[in-house]
């Protein structure tokens, strides 16, 4: 990979997870937990959603293979996908889901796995960012070295995900929401660039 692709695959995954607005939900959801519970808290979400992302960025285009799907196909719709999560995050809608989301699986699950459900999926590895890892490991002359590459940003991404969750709190207090919305859009907007992009890829790649 290219050092434009790597970054470019960085963002896109980091948009995708938007850590900066996980931590007020984790803040949330662990409110009446102590320190040392937060921590362990954030590290086992972080590492499920390590193995599940991994996991579908190795699998991912054997799964497409074997339902008939094509790459250049599953790449338009999944461009589609995450232009409508950027179309989310411009007008403020995606915050209110995942709050929504949080707040039905924690009613529906056992408060002690909350690491796994909602923090590890479907807030960190949603949908979103599992056809994000399944089109970056699709790409164009792709092969092992590639998709350790792509297994390296997305420990990476997770990494500075985990890093943010433990100072959720200091991070909390000088962030207002006016911040947060300000810094929501501006990556939403990114990431609709990176959509059309794999959209036009897609079609194009059908068209030949």
């Amino acid at each position: 990979m290219t050092p434009e692709a790597l970054i470019s695959a960085f963002v896109t995954l980091f948009v995708i997870i938007d850590p900066i607005g996980i931590a007020p939900l984790f803040l949330a959801l662990t409110a009446e937990r102590s320190a040392a519970e937060r921590r362990k808290i954030a590290a086992r979400s972080v590492l499920i959603a390590v193995v599940v992302l991994v996991a579908f960025a190795v699998g991912g285009l054997w799964l497409l293979q074997a339902m008939g799907i094509s790459l250049p196909a599953f790449r338009v719709a999944g461009g589609i996908l995450l232009f409508w999560i950027s179309f989310e995050m411009v007008f403020e809608q995606r915050t209110r889901r995942k709050e929504t989301s949080a707040e039905r699986s924690v009613a529906e699950e056992h408060p002690d796995d909350i690491a796994a459900v909602p923090l590890a999926i479907p807030l960190m590895a949603g949908p979103g960012a599992i056809t994000a890892v399944i089109l970056l490991a699709g790409e164009p002359g792709g092969g092992w070295i590639e998709l350790a590459w792509v297994i390296a940003v997305i420990v990476s991404v997770l990494a500075v995900t985990l890093a943010i969750l433990l100072v959720a709190v200091p991070i909390g207090h000088l962030m207002g929401k006016t911040v947060r919305t300000v810094v929501t859009r501006l990556l939403g907007v990114i990431l609709a660039a990176l959509a059309v992009q794999f959209v036009a890829d897609g079609v194009l790649a059908l068209i030949a």
